[in-house]
């Protein structure tokens, strides 16, 4: 007979960052990246995802003059990073970090 190895489980990590400010999100991947290579996980990432942009218009006085506008935009940031190889202390220690305000994260265990 070959070799008989046995295939491990092993558990991938996706975590899909989203914010309003570039430079807040740039942060908080930095922290998840440190985190994920002391505990000796394997990262793919950071991948910057496509901006989102939602544009709204405002007229600005409220009765008369349905010419004059304003125009507002709001940019979304998005970054995605995959960890590979993960274990338990890996994924402690990413439940535990403290994440800059204003940063919304989503975690998949694939």
């Amino acid at each position: 007979m070959a070799d008989s190895k046995k295939k491990v489980a092993v558990q991938r990590i996706r975590i899909t960052l989203k914010a309003f400010d570039h430079t807040i999100i740039d942060k908080a991947v930095r922290m998840i990246i440190e985190t994920a290579e002391r505990t000796g996980a394997i990262i793919a990432g950071p991948i910057p995802l496509p901006t989102k942009i939602k544009k709204f218009t405002i007229n600005k006085s409220t009765f008369i003059a349905k010419d004059s506008r304003e125009q507002f935009e709001m940019r979304i940031h998005k970054r995605l990073i995959d960890l590979r190889e993960t274990t338990a202390n890996t994924i402690e220690s990413l439940t535990n970090l403290s994440l800059p305000a204003g940063v919304d994260i989503e975690i998949k265990m694939l």
